[in-house]
């Protein structure tokens, strides 16, 4: 089993490694055929090297950022979507470099060649890859073990990671232990689903012991020990957990990011911003703006800004309620397409230099939708640690219909481990999601306070 995991490990790095070196290849062929020999001081061979090197640098970083290599989990359209866009803000990189060193603006018209070159280069890639990957190594034996939260298979099977995942069984965590593991005999990877901490470990020995690769859904209390302090005490080892507190250095430079950021943001967008702002007025003559009281960090209430998106009267009867997408009436015209390519938000980075808000953050809640989901999820208060956030890791990676159990979750995630480095790559992974349709969802008709998940799973 180990040697058949190196193989797959090793092959598949290759791959990944030909998928960088074909997008490169165009560049390459344009820097050296056009570009190189019109810079300023045109460079000798180990420049022109160093130069297309950075290009491969870009594309790699943004690659990862993307996910755009993720055979193993992403679906063909996926891999060409986010390899396309590493490729494209690799090529605008490399476009101001070329600025640079010809020292006048260049023709831009021999990098849309390349683009288009890379886009068909990733399809091909993609397409090859994907089926090359699963002729070659099988779905993956699965079993699904459970407490309080069923249907991941389902889940997979949505998510087309049916062809890496083949779930031969689902069984509950008590039944899975009175059995003694009789269902996991022969598995090659394993899910645990909301599975209370004792039993879990239980069946993570188990799994480690047989060389079965776990995957584990956490719970609340996994994702704040996740933020623990590694110490030794008593002559004994110790793992410290507190209250989210962030370093000076971290504070302060988050905050001279926020500003700037978001002032050289309004100052490049204000002729969209003026534009949007004339159609939502000519539309039906109502407010530009919709304000709305918000939470952030500490239960501080701020106002925030929006372009309005919906009817002026779209809660006149005074009942919170969040979109349920596309099928809702309130939205206007203007508004469908502000919310799609999240404009409508834009307005927020003025709240950013106000200090209500950081670019990064748990997104603001309305006082009165938090206080139903404390109701049935206390621990939902927690996301209010740090400052909310215009983007955040739920945003990224979740939906707009992900349940607040699942939010949270991952609002924590980002809030146990705070770093500059992380807020940048979540900044550049929000670029990637807003063309996507699924991060936009409304919620269900009649789900719109529901939590979708019991408190139990804590």
């Amino acid at each position: 089993m180990n040697k058949n995991k190196r193989f797959h490990d090793v092959t598949l790095k290759l791959i990944k490694m030909l998928n960088a070196v074909l997008i490169t290849v165009p560049f390459a062929v344009c820097w050296m055929g056009y570009y190189a020999e019109r810079t300023y001081a045109p460079y000798y061979a180990k420049g022109n090297w160093a130069v297309i090197a950075l290009f491969l640098v870009l594309y790699t970083v943004y690659g990862n950022v993307y996910d755009a290599l993720l055979l193993q989990l992403s679906r063909i359209s996926e891999m060409i979507y986010s390899q396309s866009l590493s490729a494209l803000i690799s090529d605008a990189i490399m476009y101001i470099v070329c600025w640079l060193l010809t020292k006048h603006l260049p023709a831009v018209w021999p990098l849309l060649f390349v683009f288009a070159a890379q886009f068909l280069l990733a399809a091909a890639w993609s397409y090859m890859a994907n089926h090359w990957y699963f002729r070659s190594f099988p779905p993956k034996r699965t079993a699904v073990v459970y407490d309080m939260r069923e249907g991941l298979e389902q889940l997979l099977e949505e998510y087309g990671l049916d062809r890496r995942f083949l779930v031969e069984t689902t069984v509950n965590v008590k039944e899975c232990l009175e059995k003694q593991m009789d269902a996991l005999h022969g598995m090659e990877a394993v899910f645990l689903c909301g599975i209370h901490s004792r039993e879990r470990n239980i069946v993570l020995k188990y799994c480690v012991a047989n060389h079965i690769t776990a995957y584990v859904i956490p719970r609340i209390g996994d994702i704040l020990m996740s933020s623990a302090r590694q110490m030794h005490m008593l002559h004994l080892p110790i793992l410290q957990v507190k209250k989210y507190s962030p370093g000076f250095e971290y504070v302060v430079a988050k905050r001279f990011l926020d500003i700037v950021l978001s002032g050289v943001v309004l100052l490049i967008l204000s002729p969209l911003m003026l534009i949007v702002a004339a159609a939502i007025k000519a539309t039906d003559g109502g407010p530009v703006f919709y304000r709305q009281c918000r939470l952030t960090k500490d239960r501080k209430e701020f106002t925030v800004l929006k372009f309005r998106s919906m009817r002026v009267d779209a809660e006149g009867d005074g009942v919170a309620r969040l979109s349920t997408g596309e099928n809702d009436d309130r939205i206007t015209p203007v508004g469908r397409v502000i919310r799609k390519t999240r404009i409508d938000e834009l307005p927020q980075l003025l709240n950013i230099i106000a200090g209500d808000m950081s670019i990064v953050g748990p997104r603001p809640e309305r006082p009165e939708i938090a206080e139903q989901y404390e109701k049935e999820l206390p621990e939902f208060a927690l996301r209010l640690q740090a400052k909310a956030g215009l983007t955040g890791y739920a945003q990224v990676y979740g939906k707009y219909n992900t349940t607040p159990y699942d939010k949270l979750q991952m609002d924590l995630m980002y809030i146990a481990k705070p770093s500059i480095l992380e807020d940048f790559r979540i900044i550049f992974a929000t670029v990637k999601i807003l063309f996507t349709a699924e991060s936009t969802e409304g919620v269900r008709e009649g789900a719109a306070t529901a939590m979708e998940v019991g408190k139990d799973q804590v």
